[in-house]
Formats: structure tokens, sequence, C-alpha cells
């Protein structure tokens, strides 16, 4: 794969010391990081497979306006962590 430059002085420092307390140069960091994060089409298939499984283990299988519902909850409940 070939080398990219990024260029977002504000984040360096901020990546190269969070890279740094983990024992890895910013370079393996980044390459660890992309590894591990997924991409929004990776996650889709995820909540798509565990909708799945619920689905066949107990029947659950909320319509859309539901699912509308609970994401709205979350996003709610995400936002009072953030923010208190």
């Amino acid at each position: 794969m070939p080398d990219a430059n990024v260029r977002i002085p504000e984040a360096k420092d901020r990546l190269a010391a969070i890279a740094a307390a983990e024992g890895l140069s910013l370079r393996a960091y980044l390459a660890r990081l992309a590894e591990t994060l997924l991409t929004p089409a990776e996650r889709a298939e995820r909540a798509e497979k565990a909708l799945a499984a619920f689905n066949e283990w107990n029947g659950y299988a909320p319509t859309a306006t539901e699912q509308r519902d609970l994401d709205s909850e979350l996003d709610r409940r995400l936002a009072q962590v953030k923010h208190p």
C-alpha cells in the first residue's frame, strides 16, 4: 500500500502523544486505528446481522418507527453523557 500524506496540524501532536503512550510510532498507531475501525457499510452489515440474530433468538423484530424511536433515545442518552 502506498504511503499517504495527511496534513492535520491541530491533531498531529495529540495523536503522536497517544501513540507514544502506547509505545507506538504515529505511523503504527494510525495503521492500527485504520484496521480496527469499521466503515459505515461494515457497521450496517453488523447491525443487520445482530438484528437477524435477535429475531431468530427471541422474535425481536422492531418496526421502522420503533427503530427510529430507539435510535433517537440512544442519541439523546449519548448526548447526556457527552454534555451532562
